[in-house]
């Protein structure tokens, strides 16, 4: 009686120990990464910029239901809810309201709003780096200024007509950016604190104080976005082009490729890839450009340009008129490409306060307009132009931490020795042993 006391004692007790280990798995976590490099988890850098975030975070992916994206972006997230449980993450399907979709800017499925203490910021593709520096960008705080050149019949950054930048700059703002006007006819210099000074696509002869205000400005170090645009004069910027070592070629750059893409207007330049820069490193989505205007460098003194956006080998450069039915004509003197049209230059700058210099002159401004924003990965490319100019792409670079035995490379000798193995001495063994269990049964 007491040996099975004793046993009924023991397995209650080992029940209660269950229950109690069960109960404890509710409230604490612990884990252990045993991968290499700790690639299963959160690095380093993206854990301090966890700990510099005091108030909720509130992640919305606007990813279709069905499929592995909508996993796959839990997974991810997962891993940062793990540092700071009070990440939320919610997902919305972009079908059931594609007028709020267009409002919002959404374009791509799986697109991801960040949202912390009223900013918010925008991920096409979803990644521990990508999202540790938009949580950095919004740990900040604080707005940028970005002073907008009017009164030269600029794009209007708050308007809402199709040339006017209207919705692009209302996105930003909630990027803690904020656009200001800037009319030369009432201000003789530039206002100190502006982070940005943008420039865009004016039709109007721009008077020589404005000129003279917009080159003191680049002398002493500001960053400055200028979008120009092909058959127009220089509009007495003769002065600013020549401080940036940059000019504007004669004529409209077409390109006849767009057809494999449903465009039939050569004047329509959609590109797919992008020569090698700090704005377009890793960028893979399409941007549609229309009407443009090709650019090239006069001297590489002064500034470090890198080409930013050019056209394919099948654009050419026509001058005069350009229409949808355009064609290349080589008897007409047209040039072939690949041309350029776009250049981020940079170099040390004259301020004390400020370690480079950086500029941006593209021969489109259309690419940013109301109009063509929604357009594969147009607003993106502007927010990685606004990003780069105003210093937020030095953020957050982690390492690459992949296993160091994920591919396994092997000589001809190798190759040849394994398949031997495998497909013919293996087989064998086991003929022989077969045979030899089969004879001494027989001998028993």
């Amino acid at each position: 009686m007491r040996e099975r006391l004793d046993a009924w004692l023991i397995a209650l007790a080992l029940l209660i120990g269950a229950l109690c280990l069960g109960y404890l798995s509710t409230r604490f976590n612990v884990s252990s990464d045993w991968s290499a490099g700790q690639r299963a988890s959160l690095s380093a850098p993206s854990r301090a910029v966890l700990h510099k975030l005091d108030g909720p975070v509130r992640i919305v992916s606007y990813a279709r239901p069905g499929g592995d994206l909508r996993p796959t972006v839990a997974a991810v997230i997962a891993k940062f809810q793990r540092f700071k449980p009070n990440i939320t993450l919610s997902f919305v399907d972009p079908e059931t309201d594609p007028q709020a979709m267009r409002r919002l800017g959404i374009s791509v499925d799986g697109e991801l709003i960040v949202h912390y203490k009223g900013h918010q910021e925008r991920l096409d593709q979803l990644s521990e780096r990508s999202l540790t520096n938009a949580l950095t960008r919004l740990a900040r705080g604080g707005d940028k200024l970005v002073a907008f050149v009017t009164g030269d019949g600029e794009r209007n950054p708050g308007g809402q007509a199709n040339a006017d930048l209207g919705t692009f700059i209302s996105q930003l703002s909630q990027r803690g950016i904020r656009a200001v006007p800037l009319n030369f006819s009432q201000a003789s210099a530039v206002p100190q604190g502006t982070s940005l000074v943008v420039l865009a696509s004016p039709v109007a002869q721009l008077a020589p104080g404005a000129v003279r205000a917009l080159v003191d400005y680049v002398d002493t170090g500001g960053n400055l976005l200028w979008l120009t645009e092909p058959g127009s004069d220089e509009l007495g910027l003769a002065p600013l082009a020549t401080t940036l070592d940059i000019k504007r070629l004669p004529g409209m750059l077409l390109d006849g490729s767009g057809a494999a893409l449903g465009l039939h207007d050569p004047r329509l330049l959609a590109l797919g890839s992008y020569p090698p820069s700090a704005i377009t490193r890793g960028f893979v989505m399409t941007t549609l450009f229309p009407e443009v205007a090709a650019l090239a460098v006069t001297s590489d003194q002064d500034w470090n340009a890198q080409p930013l956006l050019a056209s394919g080998p099948q654009s050419w450069l026509q001058a005069g008129a350009a229409s949808a039915d355009s064609a290349y004509a080589k008897a007409a003197g047209q040039t072939r490409g690949p041309f350029d049209f776009g250049f981020a230059l940079s170099r040390l700058s004259p301020s004390p306060s400020h370690n480079q210099q950086r500029v941006v002159v593209i021969g489109d401004g259309d690419f940013l307009s109301n109009s063509y924003l929604g357009n594969g990965g147009n607003r993106a490319l502007g927010e990685r132009l606004f990003d780069w100019l105003l210093g937020d792409d030095a953020l957050v670079d982690m390492p690459s931490r992949a296993a160091p035995d994920r591919i396994v490379r092997l000589s001809q000798g190798g190759l040849s020795a394994i398949t031997a193995i495998f497909l013919v001495l293996l087989p064998l063994v086991l003929l022989l042993s077969g045979l030899l269990i089969a004879w001494r049964r027989r001998r028993r």
